[in-house]
C-alpha cells in the first residue's frame, strides 16, 4: 500500500535527515532510484516549489511527494511521517536539553554530524547543479565540451547570484524572475 511505503520512507527522512530540508535530497534521490515515484528532474521542481512557498523545504518537498505518489491523504501522510520524529526528539530533549547539550558524548556526536551534514548538502548541491545547469543527455550524444553545459542556465544562474549577492530585494522578486525568464527562453 503507497500510504505505508510513504510512511515507511519520510520516517526515515525525519530521523536521518539531519541539517534541514536540503539535507533530506539524497533520500529524495534514493526513493526516486529504488521506486521510480518521480525523477531527478521532478526533484528539482520540488526544490523550486519548496523554496517557492511558505513553510520548511523539507516538509514541502515531504507534502509534494506525498501528493505526486498518494493524491491528498498521500501529502498528508507523508508530511505527517517526516515531522513526527523531530516531534518526538523534541519533546524528550526539552525535558533534559541542559544536561543535554553539556554531555560529552553529544557533544562529540555533533562534532562528527556537522562534516557529515556539510558532505550531504554539497552531494545535493551537486545533483541539483548537474540537472539545472548541465546537460548530460546531449553531451553523451556528441561527446562536445561545449553540449555538456546549459550556457543559457549558466548566464541566468550567474546573473542572478551576482543580484542576489549585491541586491537586497525580496527572494520571490528572484524566484519569479526566473520563472519568467525561463518562461521567455524556454517558449520562444
Amino acid at each position: 500500500m503507497i500510504y505505508l511505503q510513504l510512511i515507511r520512507e519520510f520516517l526515515k527522512i525525519g530521523l536521518f535527515a539531519i541539517g534541514g530540508g536540503l539535507a533530506s535530497l539524497p533520500f529524495l534521490y534514493d526513493i526516486s532510484a529504488r521506486t521510480g515515484w518521480y525523477t531527478a528532474e521532478d526533484i528539482i521542481n520540488m526544490i523550486a516549489i519548496s523554496e517557492s512557498t511558505p513553510g520548511p523545504i523539507g516538509i514541502n518537498m515531504a507534502t509534494y511527494v506525498g501528493y505526486l505518489t498518494g493524491g491528498p491523504l498521500g501529502g498528508i501522510v507523508a508530511t505527517l511521517a517526516v515531522i513526527a520524529p523531530s516531534i518526538i526528539i523534541i519533546i524528550f530533549i526539552a525535558r533534559i536539553l541542559e544536561k543535554f547539550m553539556e554531555n560529552k558524548w553529544v557533544k562529540a556526536a555533533f562534532y562528527g554530524l556537522r562534516p557529515a551534514v556539510a558532505a550531504l548538502i554539497v552531494s545535493a548541491f551537486l545533483e541539483v547543479v548537474k540537472v539545472a545547469l548541465l546537460q548530460t543527455e546531449i553531451y553523451e550524444e556528441t561527446h562536445s565540451f561545449w553540449d555538456l553545459f546549459d550556457w543559457q542556465g549558466i548566464v541566468l544562474f550567474l546573473i542572478l547570484y551576482y543580484l542576489i549577492y549585491k541586491g537586497k530585494k525580496h527572494p520571490i522578486v528572484y524566484i519569479a524572475s526566473s520563472a519568467v525568464i525561463g518562461i521567455l527562453l524556454k517558449m520562444a
